[in-house]
């Protein structure tokens, strides 16, 4: 009998033995960076006697190490600490072996990435960083050179500012100034393209509908009146200012 009771606390203590501290190599979401992991299990059961410790450790790192890069595969390695919540959480639930009688274990980990893949992860964020600066330099230029062109007037100084510029065709340039300057007028920022400013824009199309000075009088009066009567007496205040001040030249035929 002790002899039993020594030969099960011999193989207890194999088994610890492998599963402590056993490395694992685990892919990330990144292609070609990795985590490197070290894994303890703890064995909650007594293991089945006589089985081979060796053949038992050997299967729970095998379920251990699958478990782990079933998670660590979707970890970004840039952030490391979210790695290691999400794939010690995973290992820290409870597993069994299908043995006779089962033997259940779970695990926690130590997780890291190797210098090199430290290097990687730092050349990755970098080279996004610049190209975060490009794609906005580009993005602001382009917003700017958009609302320019938005206006005719702006169109119609680069086009006398070439020096081929033929002020025989000048009428034309007028013609040509408004169609382009409608087009760029479409184009908004990505800030603006909100529900709030789709809005405006079908207002302002609403309103230039209406060619007729006294149509477009009555409209701003109605707008006026409408903010009244939602109790929001500022914006009203505000339209009336406004269709004041523009009554005169929208009576006399402005569009």
């Amino acid at each position: 009998m002790a002899s039993s009771a020594w030969s099960r606390r011999r193989m207890r203590r194999a088994v610890r033995r492998g599963l402590t501290d056993f490395e694992v190599r685990l892919r990330s979401s990144r292609p070609g960076i990795g985590f490197v992991a070290r894994i303890t299990a703890t064995v909650l059961t007594e293991p089945p006697y006589p089985a081979a410790s060796e053949e038992l450790a050997a299967a729970v790192r095998g379920i251990l190490r699958k478990a782990a890069a079933d998670v660590a595969v979707a970890c970004d390695p840039a952030d490391l600490a979210t790695a290691r919540d999400v794939v010690g959480e995973h290992l820290r639930a409870k597993r069994s072996l299908s043995t006779d009688p089962p033997v259940e274990f779970r695990a926690s980990l130590m997780l890291d990435l190797p210098p090199d893949d430290q290097a990687a992860v730092a050349a990755l964020l970098s080279a996004q960083r610049r190209q975060a600066v490009t794609d906005i330099l580009r993005r602001q230029a382009a917003e700017a050179v958009a609302s320019e062109l938005a206006d005719p007037v702006a169109l119609l100084v680069r086009w006398v500012e070439r020096e081929d510029a033929d002020w025989s065709k000048l009428s034309t340039a007028l013609a040509d100034a408004d169609k382009v300057a409608e087009v760029f007028a479409r184009y908004r920022p990505e800030h603006e393209r909100t529900v709030e400013h789709q809005v405006l824009e079908v207002l302002r199309e609403f309103l230039a509908s209406f060619p007729e000075s006294s149509q477009k009088l009555m409209l701003y009066t109605l707008l006026a009146a409408g903010m009244e009567s939602a109790q929001r007496p500022q914006h009203a205040l505000k339209a009336q200012t406004l269709l004041n001040g523009h009554a005169p030249s929208v009576l006399a035929g402005d569009p």
